[in-house]
């Protein structure tokens, strides 16, 4: 077995999620969580798919986006990964009706953060073995820290 990371690419101003599947259909109901959750969400998403063809499957309404999907699904080769690009909306907005898709299996991350992802290659093939989201803790937050967290959480209408 060896150990293998791979970084995503994405832009600034795009969040992503990065989860397990079990089944074809995923490509389609992933969709349709995304548009009836959010209608004016941008994205793209893919899937990796782990039999017969093993093809990167892919949907979405951003060109852009789904590209993206579809050169991290292609870097990552792991079996039923899936990756979702949004735009216009926060990963929030969307978690809960991606989790209820049947298919969907685990989350591994949802973030704005560069992510690296840890997997596993043997002679089968390759399985992730977890994330890297963001960067290293520095501190403890202050009393100021406590209140621009809070600020901000009503600046973008999280809390009233």
């Amino acid at each position: 077995m060896e150990l293998v990371t791979v970084k995503l690419e994405k832009p600034e101003d795009c969040n992503v999620i990065l989860g397990q599947s079990h089944f074809i259909k995923t490509v389609e109901d992933l969709h349709e969580a995304l548009v009836n959750s959010v209608p004016n969400v941008k994205f793209g998403l893919a899937f990796c798919e782990a039999s017969g063809p093993c093809l990167v499957r892919a949907s979405g309404n951003d060109h852009e986006l789904i590209e993206l999907a579809q050169s991290g699904c292609l870097a990552l080769s792991s079996g039923h990964a899936f990756l979702i690009f949004i735009r216009e909306a926060y990963p929030v907005n969307v978690l809960a009706a991606i989790k209820m898709v049947p298919e969907v299996c685990s989350i591994f991350c949802a973030t704005a953060n560069p992510i690296e992802v840890i997997l596993a290659e043997t002679g089968q093939g390759r399985g992730i073995l977890g994330v890297i989201d963001g960067q290293r803790s520095k501190g403890i937050e202050t009393e100021d820290d406590v209140a621009e967290r809070k600020d901000l959480l009503r600046r973008i209408g999280y809390k009233l």
